[in-house]
């Protein structure tokens, strides 16, 4: 099997184990797919949902991997790709009456963000246009 190569666009951050459900997560996950990193700090500091503080999170931790570990302007990044998927349920014990113990489940969550530089693009679409210029 062939290993898949990370590329050198494409800086992600990964949350494990964030206490809240997979719908709550996905109903402010697809409000910010597709948008800049600006415009996602903004919509998620305006979202009224609990989830949106977590994701806000990792969104700046993305970014910062992006500043430190490549050299990525955070203007020029872009949210590509974002998952959710269902992490392991805490079970507590809550004790009830008669000496009788009622089982709460507590759900988490597993968010991976993956941000794209698009200065990228925008080098190869000047250089795309500057030798069709200088063709004409």
């Amino acid at each position: 099997m062939r290993k898949k190569r990370k590329s050198t666009i494409e800086v992600s951050a990964l949350g494990q184990y964030i206490p809240m459900s997979v719908e709550k997560a996905r109903r402010v996950i697809d409000q910010i797919r597709g948008y800049s990193y600006e415009n996602t700090l903004m919509i998620l500091e305006l979202m009224p949902y609990q989830a949106s503080y977590p994701i806000l999170k990792l969104i700046y931790s993305a970014a910062a991997n992006a500043k430190e570990n490549r050299g990525f302007e955070k203007e020029d990044l872009i949210v590509w790709k974002v998952e959710v998927n269902k992490g392991t349920t805490m079970k507590k014990l809550k004790p009830r009456a008669r000496g009788r113990s009622y089982l709460i489940k507590r759900p988490t969550c597993h968010i991976t963000i993956t941000l794209k530089d698009l200065s990228y693009y925008k080098l190869i679409s000047e250089k795309n246009s500057l030798s069709n210029f200088r063709e004409i």
